[in-house]
């Protein structure tokens, strides 16, 4: 009896030193990194705000991507990795993350906003975590699968900080390592670091957009024909997108050898397209376009024209993310079918915000959490059958080029399909 109370003391005792490391860790990353996104967005609004009163402004997104081309491939270290380099190494890749990805990616990602790329943020920030985390890893005595941890713990700071979303962020830094498998031993450290991300971040002066997703339709058998149907649109476009900033990067990389000429070259036909189009409703993050969406003032092929100025800048290497265009994308796309569905605009809006997201990250319950904490659980059932299906109708292959595949997302019968290596996505392990 005695032993057994001091085991249960111990392993109480053990738990409790468990915690306070983590929470000290945690602690750390998340003061630092939550006040890094929040200088983040205040710039980045306030630069967006800047190109909006004067338009010609966009004329130097070329110049401005053949600076930041030449600093991340001629003095970045490695750091033209980016988000790719972030989640090696939270896989456990000995790969070093260079300290000065975090001002090439910041800079990078807020001048190509003021000059209109068609880019997101999230990128930025999850990168600039990561990053932070990995040489905080490194003043400690740890193993690697802690050191593993402590770059997902970066990695949901910065998710958490830039969206105001901590379930999503931590959500996202278990679930986007592998397609397959949740890393959830790194639950209780990885929470922490996005709630506490997101608790700084917001004590100064950031806006964290929401929005309304108004009455949810009853449920009925043709309530779920329509969201099947939209679903494999959905699927459909994360797949365009995927293949289509790789095609680009492709079709660049061969006709120009040096990678400065590519985003110089790159940024002239975003800035030609958007002359030729008379508008900038395409650039940046076009959160105007996001919020019509939600309003029904959207136009009918905003979510191709999104997708389209979106592929060419990620495409010639302008610095950013994939998130937010994503869900003006998916935001649009539900606004476009609803013409056929005849449902409340703001559920298909939102419908495709996630779906369209799921899709092309291969992050299905991220996408789904993310929907409720911006949306409300109303919906709930019916995000999360979207995401699931738009994931699931998205093949294998993401946006996240170092994700691992270690289980298939479906299977036929009894007979399990061979895994093969995917150009984009490494398979770690054959199912038995």
């Amino acid at each position: 009896m005695k032993k057994s109370i001091e085991r249960t003391f111990a392993s109480i005792w053990n738990i409790f030193l468990y915690m306070l490391q983590w929470t000290i860790i945690c602690s750390i990353i998340s003061v630092i990194v939550g006040c890094l996104v929040a200088f983040f967005l205040i710039t980045l609004e306030k630069c967006i705000g800047i190109r909006n009163e004067h338009t010609w402004i966009v004329l130097f997104l070329p110049v401005v991507g053949g600076i930041f081309s030449y600093l991340y491939n001629y003095h970045g270290k490695g750091a033209g990795g980016g988000n790719n380099l972030v989640i090696r190494a939270a896989s456990g890749s000995d790969e070093y993350v260079p300290l000065r990805l975090v001002p090439l990616t910041m800079f990078g990602t807020i001048f190509t906003h003021l000059t209109g790329g068609s880019v997101g943020r999230e990128g930025t920030a999850t990168q600039m975590g990561g990053t932070i985390a990995y040489h905080i890893s490194r003043l400690f005595k740890i193993t690697e699968v802690e050191k593993e941890w402590i770059i997902m713990c970066g990695i949901s700071a910065g998710f958490s900080a830039v969206f105001g979303t901590p379930l999503a962020g931590t959500l996202f830094a278990l679930e986007v390592l592998v397609i397959g498998r949740m890393r959830v031993e790194a639950l209780f450290p990885v929470f922490l670091s996005g709630f506490l991300a997101n608790i700084v971040a917001e004590s100064f002066p950031v806006h964290h957009a929401h929005y309304v997703m108004g009455p949810v339709p009853e449920l009925s058998f043709m309530l779920i024909v329509k969201l099947i149907i939209c679903c494999i649109f959905f699927g459909f476009l994360g797949f365009c997108f995927e293949k289509g900033v790789q095609l680009v990067k492709g079709f660049y990389t061969k006709l120009l050898k040096n990678p400065v000429l590519v985003n110089i070259v790159g940024g002239m036909v975003v800035v030609t397209l958007a002359i030729i189009l008379h508008t900038g409703r395409y650039l940046s993050l076009s959160l105007p376009m996001l919020s019509e969406a939600f309003t029904g003032q959207a136009h009918p092929l905003d979510f191709l024209g999104k997708l389209v100025f979106t592929v060419l800048s990620l495409g010639s290497g302008f610095q950013g993310g994939e998130v937010t265009p994503l869900f003006g994308i998916g935001a649009t796309a539900g606004s476009f079918l609803n013409q056929w569905m005849d449902l409340p605009i703001g559920f298909m809006a939102a419908i495709g915000f996630v779906g369209v997201f799921a899709a092309a990250t291969n992050t299905p319950i991220t996408c789904f959490v993310m929907g409720i904490e911006l949306f409300g659980a109303q919906g709930a059932t019916y995000l999360l059958f979207v995401t699931i299906l738009s994931y699931m109708l998205s093949g294998h292959n993401g946006i996240y080029t170092s994700q691992k595949l270690i289980r298939p997302k479906y299977w036929i019968g009894q007979s399990i399909l061979p895994l093969k290596q995917k150009k984009n996505c490494h398979v770690e392990e054959k199912i038995k």
